[in-house]
Formats: C-alpha cells, structure tokens, sequence
C-alpha cells in the first residue's frame, strides 16, 4: 500500500477507524471523510504516529445530503490526481423515521445514497489510479431485507432495523452493478460483513432498539480490530486484486441472499438512485 491513496469514510470511530490505522501502518496516505470536526481530527492527528509520513488529510460533510455528498466528492477529486482505494463505510441506524432536507429517508441517504454519489464524484480519479478498487460496507442484516421499489423510502411501514436491514441490501446490489458496468476498466467493487462489531454503532439509534443492541454487544459482539480485518483485506490483498462483485465475510467468499443476487433489481436500484441524485442514469 506504500503511496497508495486510500479514501475513506465512518473512519473516525469502529472498523473505518482501524482499517484508516492499518492502512496508514501499510504505507497508505489516508483521506477521511467525516461529519464530527472533534473525531475527525483526533483521527487525522494520531496518524502520523503509525509510521506514515504520508500527508494525510481530512474533508468534512454531511453524507446523507445529496449537495453535501457531490461537494466533498469534488473537493476529494480537486485535490487528489488519482485514488487507489475508495471505502465507503460510513452508516448509521435510527430508531425513528427521520427525513433530509432533500426530501430521502434518513437511512436510505446515509447508507446508500451516499456511497453511490461519492463512488460516481471519484469515478475519473479511481480510473486514474487503475488498478483500483471500491469497497463498500455492508452487512448480514441483508437477510432480513426485500426490495419493495414503491416504497425504497419505508414510507408505509417504518422500522429503525428493517430500514438498515434494506438499506444493507442495496449496498450489495448497488455493488455488483457497479462491478458490472467497471468491467474492464480496471476498477474493482466488493462489499462487506464485518460482524457483528463492539462499536458505538446503533447505540444512539434511540428506543428499546438501541437499549437491545447495547446489551447484545457485550455478549455476542467481536472486537472493533477482528471487525476491520475483511475490510483491509479487500482494500489491500493481492488475492483479490482482480476479484469484483463479490460480498466478502471473514476474508472470504460469501453467498449473500438471493434477492441479493438479483442483476435485474441491481439494474432498476442504479437508475432509480441515479434519478434520485439527479446523475444520468
């Protein structure tokens, strides 16, 4: 990973965090994104201190807007001649319906629409850095999620953990069409289960969710650094240098569910997301 640049976001606390560390610890310059200025820059600070000399560098906003979300992507573009790697990690869980000013549903902008508008702004700086590769966090909460392309919104039936659940599933749908249309550019894109992970995650989600979550961590949850493993594999293994579209857990292959394998609602999510961002489909 040595001079490799390696855009990230949610690293400022969790897995981004450690997988910002290790990567750094690789020889990788780190780019955060972050929303907090106070964790954003305690991250930024400690990098340094893991033997990079990389010029590290951080850029603030708000992911979960669309305006927010383009401007960061041109900000990272404007600074950056070429990225190696993009992680978009950054997600969040509400135990309420909460909507943007935008008019999205919380959850869906966060965690889906966000890693499609900064993939789309760094697009021409990924093929600059060819080979380069596109990992996207996403979760075994999958399994509990269908795709209702009527209701993308939970509009009808708000649930704080079947709206993560879904929006986990558009990640890997969103990420096998991504693969698809990279094909032979040199940009791969893989998704992502971590585990279930001692974060802060789900803790601020507010209702008897949250207090559920917190109980069930201390418990049955594995540790932030075992967590951040399968994400620094995927950004920096050789072994799956060439792989794309594939949904990883533990460092390996994994079978995700087969709404989860389905092309043809993958096609229909890109351009319904794509109209949702105002992009050309």
């Amino acid at each position: 990973m040595k001079g490799k640049v390696v855009v990230i976001t949610g690293a400022t606390s969790g897995i981004g965090e450690i997988a910002a560390q290790r990567l750094a610890a690789m020889g990788a310059r780190i780019v955060l994104v972050a929303r907090d200025a106070a964790r954003g820059q305690k991250t930024l600070t400690r990098l340094p201190s893991l033997g990079s000399t990389a010029a590290h560098s951080i850029h603030y906003g708000d992911l979960s807007r669309i305006s927010e979300a383009k401007r960061v992507a041109a900000e990272i573009a404007a600074a950056e001649p070429r990225v190696d790697v993009l992680i978009n990690n950054g997600g969040a869980m509400f135990g309420t319906r909460r909507v943007t000013p935008e008019g999205l549903e919380l959850t869906f902008a966060t965690n889906h629409m966000s890693y499609f508008l900064l993939t789309h702004g760094l697009r021409e700086r990924l093929l600059a850095a060819a080979p380069a590769r596109v990992v996207n966090t996403s979760s075994a909460a999958h399994r509990r999620a269908t795709v209702d392309f009527d209701d993308l919104q939970s509009a009808r039936d708000y649930r704080g953990f079947q709206a993560y659940s879904l929006s986990k599933l558009l990640n890997i749908l969103y990420t096998r069409e991504l693969a698809r249309r990279s094909a032979g550019t040199g940009i791969t894109a893989n998704s992502l289960h971590p585990g279930f992970v001692a974060t802060r995650f789900g803790d601020a989600s507010g209702g008897l969710f949250s207090y559920v979550v917190r109980a069930s961590k201390k418990v049955f949850a594995i540790s932030v650094e075992k967590g951040a493993e399968t994400l620094v594999y995927l950004a920096s293994s050789p072994e799956v240098a060439t792989i794309s579209g594939g949904y990883f857990y533990q460092c390996q292959l994994a079978t995700p569910t087969r709404a989860a394998q389905d092309d043809a609602a993958a096609r229909r999510l890109w351009a319904e997301t794509a109209r949702l961002a105002g992009l050309p489909g």
